[in-house]
């Protein structure tokens, strides 16, 4: 873990560029980890001890630029600085490590699989999350856990996360209208959660059915009432006064 003098002069994060300015070239890189941030203000909606960075600089060293994934997780750090956010996430500031950096691989390489792995490895982020929607071959995730400073990989979809209480993992599903294969945090059972849109879906369809269940109910009824009345009717025809069995 890096350490830093309290005492010494540094930058603050609204001193810092909130980025490198490198723009993506695949919209993915900032759908992906933007899904991720969203499903975890759903997954956690009284937590505020968390914070998810979408493209946003890491400062690390203030003599050094910052690396900037395309998404990371940090717990234990306050979740809102203000209502103008955070520009940047600053170490000697949070004094929290993010426990997960997580980077989409686009058609232009960019270091995923060795220098950007190294380097979160060099400042030991505990998890190394690489997506690349491109692979046939290989496995298009791969989740790394630094093991005595060396990321190993572990196999599986989801993959558990127990020091952050989730899985991660990637399946089909729809977000902002686009079917397509997405990455999703899971609970402990391997049960996704639902975008905003299919949670929205899953409640008009609860309510449809809710609606359903009401009309055949109120048909039932109808259907009794009526049996009865004719039951009334044919016992008046024999000459049985209905009331009287009462």
């Amino acid at each position: 873990m890096l350490k830093y003098d309290p005492l010494a002069c540094l930058p603050s994060s609204e001193e810092l560029p909130d980025s490198d300015d490198t723009p993506v070239d695949n919209e993915l890189q900032d759908l992906i980890p933007g899904l991720l941030k969203v499903l975890l203000a759903m997954a956690w909606p009284e937590r505020m001890d968390w914070f998810f960075g979408v493209d946003m600089g890491i400062y690390y060293d203030p003599d050094l630029p910052p690396i900037v994934p395309d998404g990371f997780l940090s717990l234990g750090v306050e979740r809102f600085y203000d209502e103008n956010l955070r520009p940047s996430y600053v170490l000697w500031e949070e004094k929290k490590l993010p426990i997960l950096a997580l980077e989409v691989v686009s058609k232009t390489y960019r270091g995923e699989y060795s220098t950007k792995k190294a380097e979160y490895a060099r400042l030991e982020f505990l998890y190394y999350v690489v997506y690349n929607p491109f692979r046939r071959r290989k496995p298009r995730l791969e989740v790394y856990k630094l093991v005595n400073n060396v990321y190993e990989l572990h196999d599986g979809n989801p993959v558990w996360l127990p020091e952050i209480g989730l899985g991660i993992g990637i399946e089909r599903g729809t977000y902002l209208g686009v079917p397509r294969e997405w990455m999703y945090w899971y609970n402990q059972q391997g049960q996704r959660f639902l975008t905003p849109e299919e949670d929205k879906k899953l409640a008009q369809q609860e309510v449809q059915q809710a609606k359903q269940k009401a009309q055949q109910a109120e048909q039932k009824a109808q259907q009794a009432q009526q049996k009865t009345q004719l039951l009334r009717e044919r016992l008046r025809s024999l000459g049985i006064d209905p009331d009287s069995l009462t």
